[in-house]
């Protein structure tokens, strides 16, 4: 019987190469034929008889099916529903009651919104410790009333 022309360091070498791709061309698609290569290598590791043949054979049934499972259980890309707030960080605080750290004056005043104090604007005249709710965004203000 002939030798196989193919050894498992083969399909482990495939499987790093495979690995440094992902590494240049992500989409975790190299990254999972690499798992297939290296178990693939892990079979020829243990049958190492094994003819090439039934080789290729094996490694393109396990990448198809690595492939498979990429698209199955791959984190899919979060939904883009419109309404994050990741970087509109006062609309966080719609709704929210705060108390007035300084008197609102002439419209403006500051109030405390956990570790931070925000600029506020409302209507009329108020004085601090007052309780307001945040009740729209104007910039980098926030707008409040007495409800």
């Amino acid at each position: 019987m002939e030798e196989p022309y193919l050894h498992f360091w083969h399909w482990w070498a495939l499987a790093l190469l495979l690995g440094g791709l992902e590494m240049f061309l992500p989409g975790a698609a190299f990254l999972w034929v690499g798992g297939a290569a290296a178990l693939t290598g892990l079979v020829v590791f243990v049958a190492p008889g094994l003819a090439e043949s039934v080789q290729l054979m094996l490694f393109g049934a396990l990448a198809v099916v690595a492939f498979l499972a990429s698209r199955r259980f791959a984190r899919p890309d979060a939904p883009d529903d419109g309404n994050s707030t990741l970087n509109r960080r006062g609309e966080q605080y719609l709704g929210q009651w705060l108390v007035l750290e300084t008197p609102l004056s002439n419209g403006h005043g500051r109030a405390r919104l956990g570790d931070s104090s925000w600029p506020v604007l409302g209507d009329g005249e108020l004085p601090a410790g007052t309780k307001v709710k945040v009740v729209g965004i104007d910039g980098v203000n926030l707008r409040v009333a007495t409800e």
